[in-house]
């Protein structure tokens, strides 16, 4: 099993950036795709992007490719996603969570660990 804990989520105004961290405890990260996704109120989760397990490919969602960035470091069993320009409509809850190789990546239900998410708020 492999825990994850999120961090870095906070206050941010329009135009700014954010750096979310997801950090693994017991299994090693490498073992795992990792992705990230985000619930606003009111709405169903929705995916945000997914790295591989050793950071060679990622994938996003067309609403935040070219403003957020996923990168990992599994010497430091974490996976980052740098956010920038941030937008009002980012605002949500964002987790982190873990799965075997093959994964369909976007769906949730393919993961298999989650992390208790971290709140992203970003004001206009």
């Amino acid at each position: 099993q492999v825990q994850l804990v999120e961090s870095g989520g906070g206050l941010v105004q329009a135009g700014g950036s954010l750096r979310l961290s997801c950090a693994a405890s017991g299994r090693t990260l490498s073992t795992y795709v990792v992705g990230w996704f985000r619930q606003a109120p009111g709405k169903e989760r929705e995916f945000v992007g997914s790295v591989s397990r050793y950071g060679r490919s990622t994938y996003y969602a067309d609403s935040v490719k070219g403003r957020f960035t996923l990168s990992r470091d599994n010497a430091k069993n974490t996976v980052y996603l740098q956010m920038n320009s941030l937008k009002p409509e980012d605002t949500a809850v964002y987790y982190c969570a873990a799965a075997g190789p093959g994964t369909n990546v976007v769906a949730s239900t393919a993961y298999d660990y989650w992390g208790q998410g971290t709140q992203v708020t970003v004001s206009s």
